[in-house]
């Protein structure tokens, strides 16, 4: 189980500078643009321009903060206004993110097609994540506890998270409210489980991928 802090984590200034990224995840360790199977990271975009493209990778992105942007495909667009309303697109697009006023943070998912799947969501109660091989969780708002039988629970806030990655096997442990009394609404998280394909047909894939 491996702790971060967006408060500490650095950050990478896009190749196009129109912003910069704060890696929170990214499997396998070490694992550059081109080769993980797996990345979440955090983006501060302070200006409209391209995003990078991603071949062979599906995407989810939602809105953390700020003003938000109008994204535009090949095919279709999307305002990403509303804030923690996930939203899935192609990689392989080359879409423009138009800003809709200042500075905006963004929330980001990238799965390498054929290799894994899961999905964002927002949750407001307790959460374990059983079976699911690898993952992720962040706080979005309110306290909440990682809490593993016979060891101290470890406080998370907002900006707070975890991940894992395991080797098939349960992972013990769970993500709960610190204060159960407290109104759901008061609480929220972003929980990702990931598991792996069973057919890893991307072997012969070969992404090309900037930064992101």
């Amino acid at each position: 189980m491996n702790f971060f802090d967006l408060a500490t984590t650095g950050s990478t200034p896009w190749k196009n500078g129109g912003g910069s990224t704060q890696e929170l995840a990214c499997w396998p360790p070490g694992a550059d643009m081109n080769r993980f199977e797996w990345r979440v990271s955090l983006a501060t975009v302070d200006r409209s321009g391209p995003f990078s493209v991603f071949p062979g990778i599906d995407r989810q992105i939602m809105l953390l903060g700020g003003d938000g942007l109008h994204l535009r495909g090949p095919a279709w667009e999307h305002r990403l206004e509303p804030r923690w309303q996930p939203f899935a697109f192609s990689g392989d697009d080359a879409v423009d993110g138009a800003m809709l006023g200042g500075t905006s943070k963004d929330f980001n998912l990238m799965l390498r097609r054929g290799a894994w799947r899961g999905a964002m969501r927002i949750v407001a109660d307790a959460q374990a994540p059983e079976t699911a091989e690898a993952g992720l969780a962040m706080v979005l708002q309110g306290e909440w506890l990682w809490s593993v039988p016979g060891a101290v629970p470890q406080r998370l806030r907002a900006g707070q998270g975890l991940w894992w990655a395991g080797q098939g096997d349960a992972t013990r442990g769970q993500l709960v409210p610190a204060d159960t009394s407290t109104p759901t609404a008061a609480c929220a998280a972003v929980w990702i489980a990931l598991e792996r394909c069973e057919s890893q047909n991307n072997e012969s894939k070969t992404p090309s991928a900037r930064d992101g």
